[in-house]
């Protein structure tokens, strides 16, 4: 056993990103564990190389420290520019599940000849419940990916294989995903002559596979007539909608399927995740939801926008060649909105601190999360809602059930 692996585990900190798997030259590979969550399984021993770049880019012990050009914000991470926008095509943008801006820019930036072929999660044609990893190399590859995926992916699982290739691409994942990815460019020179672009996304959490089941068991659906199951598209913020093979739909608010349903099975290292807005991305998207304190939007169905934050030189020029070229509509937003735009998030930024001590306090493996704003962010949190937070997790972490 991997000793990081071994400890990631233990620990409950793995992200399932599948790097492992990708980088341990058939050491490991993810499966979905009984939990219902990606996770990696052990096949042989595994070698002091592939032990060290794993230990050196494993989200689960560590993070890409955030880049230091133009600006930081404690809670929303670099930015060089900050909008709002949408992909120009309306047929994209409807479909996607926010506004479409990162498969207009993807496919931007694959027509434009700037990448070969773009690396993203798709669903399982076999079991749409589940997510596989696939490379688009044209548009309607990736107008077929488009949309969230609330449920466990690992599209790093084959990143040594993509490795060797000589093409260029573009990722899009996870923050943890991205972060882990430029952990590893950082030892292996490989990965920024493969993927000059890296995409990301404001991320709430990765739900268990249990918490799809929930809502197709609510929408009496049966995993056996599932033919195509969609979290969210057609329309914004859209709902969750699940068609059986004799055609027929049953469909859920996303209010109702994230809020109350697949919010509940959030894996525990997203709980204690300081960087779930794409800090070590080129560009992150998010809902760039009309304000609100919830959280979640609080007016009918509409046209989707979506929040981009532009975080390298890379991305600067990506958004601007797909803005010349008409693919996508952008126009600039004052920082200060996206405190409204995503309130969850500066909350969970905030209380990270607070999360990080409890398991120091209860003795649990800690990961090290260095250069990502942490302190900052704790400084702006409440001491009522700290200490809250530190109570409850010791209080679930005793009684075991983090």
């Amino acid at each position: 056993m991997s000793v990081t692996l071994a400890r990631a585990l233990k620990g409950d900190l793995c992200a399932g990103c599948g790097l492992c798997a990708g980088i341990s030259d058939g050491a490991a590979r993810m499966e979905i564990d009984e939990g219902g969550f990606a996770r990696p399984v052990i096949d042989t021993n595994m070698g002091r190389e592939e032990e060290r770049l794993i230990a050196a880019s494993c989200p689960a012990v560590t993070l890409a420290s955030w880049a230091e050009v133009g600006n930081t914000h404690p809670y929303w991470g670099p930015y060089q520019e900050v909008l709002t926008g949408h992909a120009t095509d309306e047929t994209l943008r409807r479909g996607a599940s926010s506004g479409a801006a990162i498969s207009g820019l993807l496919i931007h930036a694959l027509e434009s000849g700037q990448v070969e072929g773009v690396v993203q999660t798709a669903a399982d044609p076999a079991d749409p419940r589940r997510t596989i990893t696939q490379v688009s190399r044209t548009a309607a590859d990736i107008t077929a990916c488009f949309g969230s995926r609330y449920g466990p992916s690992s599209p790093l699982a084959d990143i040594g294989r993509l490795l060797t290739h000589t093409g260029r691409f573009a990722f899009v994942g996870k923050p943890c995903d991205a972060s882990a990815l430029r952990a590893l460019g950082r030892v292996d020179a490989r990965v920024a002559e493969r993927f000059p672009l890296i995409l990301s996304f404001f991320c709430a959490g990765v739900p268990s596979i249990r918490g799809t089941d929930q809502i197709l068991t609510d929408l009496g659906v049966a995993a056996g007539d599932l033919a195509d199951f969609r979290y969210r598209g057609d329309g914004w913020p859209g709902y969750a909608t699940a068609t059986r093979h004799d055609g027929s739909i049953e469909r859920m608010s996303y209010e109702e399927s994230w809020g109350n349903r697949l919010s509940k099975h959030v894996q525990f290292r997203c709980k204690i995740c300081p960087d779930a807005v794409g800090g070590s991305a080129d560009i992150a998207c998010a809902d760039a939801w009309y304000g609100g304190e919830s959280g979640y939007p609080q007016f009918e169905e509409m046209d989707g926008r979506s929040l981009i934050m532009v975080r390298s030189e890379a991305g600067a020029a990506l958004l601007a060649s797909a803005i010349k070229a008409g693919d996508v509509a952008a126009e600039p937003l004052s920082l200060g909105e996206i405190d409204l735009m995503q309130p969850s998030q500066a909350r969970r930024k905030r209380l990270i601190a607070s999360r990080l001590m409890a398991l120091a306090f209860t003795f649990q493996p800690m990961p090290s999360f260095k250069g990502v704003s942490i302190g900052k962010a704790a400084q702006r949190a409440g001491v009522g809602e700290t200490v809250k937070s530190f109570l409850g997790l010791v209080r679930r972490v005793v009684q075991g059930r983090k």
